[in-house]
């Protein structure tokens, strides 16, 4: 459900790198007008890229992904848009931690936002959130009224009626975050290096289904502009098993929303959870209009 996507490619017109963190990250000629900095907090340290010109914008990552995993989406968004992107704990660039949970991701957003306000944004930035991250979105934007000019949730924050892992399902679950953790060694010491272990990844999962199990009170918190872009097939495309079940699950829980919050702006696209890997030109326009 909120396993590792396959990684983008590396842009073609990648030059010359910069130390960040103890990593070497390659960049193009544009990339090096990106601005960056370092937050410092409950004994992590979180790192923040802004670049692009333009109303300002927070893109925050999901589970298992990094701001180097969203470029494809930045370099889109960047041409009329200040881009803000950073790493949560244990992803990325940042630092590891002591404890993975909702809350810990949360006050590294919260981290964010309010270095931000020191830094004087032009504006109340939009906030845009993957997964988990819209999630994240959504808990930033109850608790900080006026903080943001409109939140985009992409694939995440959904009230759905019913918990994805069930004691059915937790042994396919189990074994797919051991292998994803498995793979995640070979990104280590890179940009897209995840340190989490299967066991905190599915303990996060469990905590994000009971979350998502109170979050329409969260909403109705929020004044704000709300647009999201969901996956009609977010389990994949199978018309049987689990992966059916989810799939209704997902819309059942965005028909659930929408019904109670009608304003809510809603565009489904034909992909599964990695939507904004596979259509991130589409997400970009979506943001855009």
């Amino acid at each position: 459900m909120y396993g590792r996507h396959v990684a983008a490619p590396l842009d073609p017109d990648a030059g010359s790198s910069f130390q960040h963190g103890g990593m070497t990250t390659e960049t193009s000629a544009i990339d090096r007008k990106m601005r960056h900095f370092t937050i410092h907090h409950g004994g992590v340290t979180i790192p923040v890229s802004r670049e692009g010109q333009g109303r300002p914008l927070v893109l925050c990552p999901g589970l298992n992904s990094t701001q180097a995993d969203l470029r494809q989406l930045t370099k889109l968004l960047r041409r009329d848009h200040e881009v803000v992107t950073f790493d949560l704990r244990g992803h990325g660039l940042a630092s590891a931690a002591d404890r993975y949970s909702f809350e810990a991701f949360l006050s590294d957003l919260d981290a964010v936002m309010a270095e931000l306000g020191n830094r004087a944004l032009p504006a109340a930035p939009v906030l845009v959130g993957y997964s988990l991250g819209a999630d994240l979105a959504v808990h930033y934007a109850s608790e900080h009224p006026g903080s943001v000019a409109e939140l985009v949730l992409i694939d995440g924050a959904n009230p759905v009626p019913e918990p994805f892992i069930t004691e059915a399902v937790l042994p396919q679950f189990r074994a797919m975050w051991e292998d994803l953790a498995a793979q995640q060694e070979t990104e280590r010491g890179t940009a897209r290096q995840v340190l989490l272990t299967a066991q905190e990844i599915l303990d996060l999962n469990l905590e994000i289904d009971l979350i998502r199990s109170r979050i329409l009170d969260r909403y109705r918190r929020i004044d704000r502009p709300i647009t999201m872009i969901m996956s009609t097939s977010m389990a994949g495309d199978s018309s049987e098993g689990h992966a059916l079940r989810f799939n209704q699950n997902w819309r059942a829980g965005v028909e659930r929303l929408v019904h109670e919050h009608p304003h809510i702006a809603t565009t489904w696209l034909d992909a599964d959870h990695q939507l904004v890997f596979t259509h991130a030109p589409e997400i970009a326009q979506i943001i855009r209009r």
